[in-house]
C-alpha cells in the first residue's frame, strides 16, 4: 500500500469562481506512484468546494448563476452579524469539500467531459490550497 500526498496553491480573482485543476491533478496522479487505488482532493476551507462537471463556458456560468440563485450574497443571514459571508458557507457545505475519483492503470478514472474545478465562493483569495492523496498499489 502506497499513500503519497501533495499540496496545490492557487490564487483566486473572483468572489464567485471556478477554476478548472484536472490538469494539475492528472499529472500527479500520472506521476507513477499508484497503479491503481483512489486520488482524493480536498479544499480545506470552510467557503470553497470541490465539484466535477464539464468545462464549458456556458456551464460555468450556469453554474455559478445558479449558487447565486441558491445562496444569494443579498439575504439576510445570521452570521453575517459575525463576518458577511453566510452565502459562501452555506454554498461551500452543499457542494462539499472533497471528490474522490478511482485511479486505474494509473490514470484517473473520469468521464469524457467530467473535470475538476476548485470552487471560490468567498474571494479574490491569494492563497488557497487543494490535497490531493493517493492511495493504492504502486
Amino acid at each position: 500500500m502506497v499513500v503519497v500526498s501533495k499540496v496545490l496553491s492557487l490564487s483566486t480573482s473572483q468572489r464567485r469562481q471556478l477554476i478548472d485543476i484536472t490538469d494539475q491533478v492528472q499529472n500527479y496522479v500520472s506521476g507513477g506512484w499508484v497503479h491503481d487505488g483512489i486520488c482524493t482532493i480536498s479544499a480545506p476551507h470552510a467557503t470553497a468546494a470541490i465539484i466535477a462537471n464539464e468545462n464549458e463556458n456556458g456551464l460555468v456560468r450556469d453554474i455559478l448563476a445558479k449558487i447565486e440563485d441558491l445562496f444569494p450574497e443579498s439575504s439576510r443571514y445570521a452570521h453575517n452579524a459575525i463576518d458577511d459571508n453566510a452565502d459562501a458557507h452555506l454554498a461551500a457545505a452543499f457542494l462539499g469539500h472533497s471528490r474522490s475519483f478511482p485511479i486505474t492503470k494509473g490514470r484517473l478514472v473520469r468521464g469524457t467531459w467530467q473535470n475538476i474545478f476548485l470552487v471560490e465562493l468567498d474571494g479574490p483569495r491569494s492563497r488557497r490550497e487543494i490535497h490531493l492523496q493517493l492511495i493504492g498499489d504502486g
